[in-house]
């Protein structure tokens, strides 16, 4: 890979050539975003997301003319499908904002999802650390079309904006856990079509059963927003700033999930709490019992690296009863290591999760001698459902393998671990 360092992201070409050796895997991000860290945690991130044809690039469209009418430098990451064709982004998004591209402080870039799992591309937190560095005020990360288990903007942005157009359907549909419990702001998109009014109250009361709802007392607003109605898009900058005024800017740094941190190798070695003579970790000592306790996990030889409140770390070495008919890792023992992953972590608080939905991705193939870090980070929770994405990466290089994420439903059932059995 190309060495990285800090020339030239001040003028737009290169900062384009930077994002695209990024979006390329010519530029190792976590390298990258390490030698940016001094210049990181100046711009205000917010996110952008909802389902598809949910109006977001539009929204961002309308929101671009007022920032620029209050003097902001404002840059725009439009995560598009991908082109069958290319592989390539789709352009949609940019079609919708071209009116303000050509403005000298606009930067507007696409990035093509290419498979990737939670509404972002792969490159997208590292491209956000580029555009910090550069000195822009505000980046817009706007997610591809997302279901509601599709929640890694979270993990980027400091005011996260869900748009939902009229029509989401029942009532029961509006207060379902996931993409809109992450919701800082609650957008009701296309208000002058039929049914508006209804889903604005639909979101309220699914509000009245979100515990927490933000930031300290930040109190989540919902609304309703015309486009061409710049009495309504001022209102949502002004509701950005106040927020961004609660919560402060640089959430992704502090949460530790820039793209190093999020994608680089893990040590070696079971940690199951501080040492010296601190207590163990409840969490970490939960899940080394779990692996005491499970017959499978064992056989298959995954390993604790690393437990605390909301993650776990677990690592396998690919033996050849590991590899397929093609010699690569088996897919079924690739998902068992991120599915554990992610079943451990959202057990490890001391009751009962039962995995109701999961989805992954595969990226590169892994062969024996590989040895496999698969990381579980909790995305978002609420009293009854919780959300995780797991990064399967390769402990000698941190390439990425694949992405998992699952929702668990949290029951208050706890855990009665029975003896461990060794059957093997």
């Amino acid at each position: 890979m190309r060495p990285v360092g800090l020339e030239g992201i001040d003028d737009r070409r290169q900062l384009a050539r930077t994002l695209s050796a990024l979006e390329r895997g010519e530029v190792e991000a976590a390298a990258l975003s390490r030698s940016l860290a001094g210049r990181l945690g100046r711009a205000h991130v917010v996110g952008i997301t909802g389902a598809p044809g949910a109006g977001k690039s539009t929204l961002v469209h309308a929101l671009l003319g007022a920032w620029l009418a209050r003097g902001q430098r404002i840059a725009v990451l439009a995560v598009d499908p991908s082109s069958p064709i290319t592989g390539g982004a789709v352009l949609g998004d940019r079609v919708r904002m071209g009116e303000h591209g050509a403005n000298e402080r606009v930067f507007i870039r696409s990035v093509a999802a290419r498979g990737h799992l939670g509404g972002l591309a792969r490159s997208t937190r590292a491209m956000v650390d580029v555009l910090d560095a550069a000195g822009f005020d505000t980046i817009v990360v706007e997610t591809v079309g997302a279901g509601q288990s599709e929640v890694e903007v979270v993990q980027v942005a400091d005011t996260r904006i869900v748009a939902c157009p009229p029509g989401l359907g029942d009532a029961v549909q509006s207060i379902k856990a996931g993409i809109l419990e992450i919701a800082d702001i609650l957008v009701v998109s296309k208000c002058d079509l039929p049914g508006a009014q209804g889903t604005a109250h639909d979101l309220r009361d699914m509000l009245h059963l979100r515990p927490g709802g933000g930031v300290g007392a930040w109190v989540v607003p919902v609304l309703p927003v015309r486009y061409d109605d710049a009495a309504a898009i001022g209102l949502l900058a002004d509701q950005i700033e106040a927020h961004a005024t609660a919560a402060g800017s640089g959430r992704r740094l502090a949460m530790g999930v820039t793209q190093g941190q999020a994608q680089g190798s893990a040590p070696t070695g079971a940690t199951t709490g501080p040492a010296g003579d601190h207590p163990p970790d409840p969490h970490a000592t939960r899940v080394a019992a779990f692996i005491a306790a499970d017959a499978y996990v064992r056989a298959l030889g995954i390993r604790l690296v690393h437990a605390a409140a909301g993650t776990v770390t677990l690592a396998i070495t690919l033996e050849p009863r590991h590899v397929n008919f093609n010699h690569t890792c088996h897919g079924g023992v690739t998902f068992s290591l991120a599915d554990t992953a992610f079943g451990m972590a959202a057990n490890a608080f001391g009751t009962i999760a039962a995995g109701i939905d999961t989805h992954m991705t595969f990226a590169h193939a892994a062969r024996v001698g590989d040895v496999l870090l698969a990381r579980s980070q909790e995305i978002s929770r609420s009293r009854k459902l919780a959300t995780y994405r797991v990064d399967i990466t390769r402990e000698a290089d941190g390439l990425l393998m694949c992405s998992f994420t699952g929702t668990v439903f949290i029951t208050e059932q706890p855990h009665t671990l029975s003896p461990p059995q060794d059957t093997m």
